[in-house]
């Protein structure tokens, strides 16, 4: 039996964290840098268990992305993973359908960065590429992403988006997307 414990970063404690970012690590095998750890903290995090097991993990943080005119609220999905030994069996639909009940109830737009793997599994739950141009609000100025250009991903909520129009997310240290 899977359970899921819905936990702002500030609940929990710092065995768990390094519980979570341990299984991470593992996900991700090695690659998750200080900075893709930093990206996951401040907001809600989705956590699968069986039993004492962490067997899956998806965090949302608010950022604001710019588009026509105007700064959205939007929840960032970061971390998404599920255990090797549990992918394929619904696991990352059961925690990314907590996330998705989040971003639903707080935010006009949902995003993320789909890794070449992860695309299809998001799009068959409704995100959507974003096909404009992308690019970061830096401290000296706005400066085009290029590289990120078809792996964004958007949620439509509540905003009107044009998805061919310019995307533009907030400045933080580290992958801007």
């Amino acid at each position: 039996m899977i359970e899921i414990r819905t936990a702002h970063t500030g609940e929990l404690d710092a065995a768990l964290l390094k519980t979570v970012r341990a299984f991470l690590e593992d996900v991700f095998e090695g690659d998750l840098s200080d900075q893709d750890w930093d990206h996951a903290l401040g907001g809600m995090h989705v956590l699968a268990w069986e039993g004492s097991e962490l067997v899956g993990h998806a965090s949302l943080v608010q950022r604001r992305l710019l588009h026509d005119g105007r700064a959205l609220r939007t929840g960032y999905v970061e971390c998404v993973g599920v255990r090797a030994d549990r992918r394929r069996h619904g696991y990352g639909a059961i925690v990314m359908d907590a996330l998705e009940r989040l971003l639903r109830g707080a935010y006009e737009l949902g995003a993320l960065g789909a890794s070449d793997r992860a695309v299809r599994f998001y799009q068959a739950r409704g995100w959507k590429a974003w096909q404009g141009p992308t690019s970061v609000l830096t401290p000296t100025g706005i400066r085009r992403t290029a590289d990120q250009d078809g792996a964004v991903h958007v949620l439509p909520l509540a905003a009107p988006l044009d998805l061919s129009g310019d995307l533009v997310c907030d400045w933080r240290e580290g992958a801007a997307w």
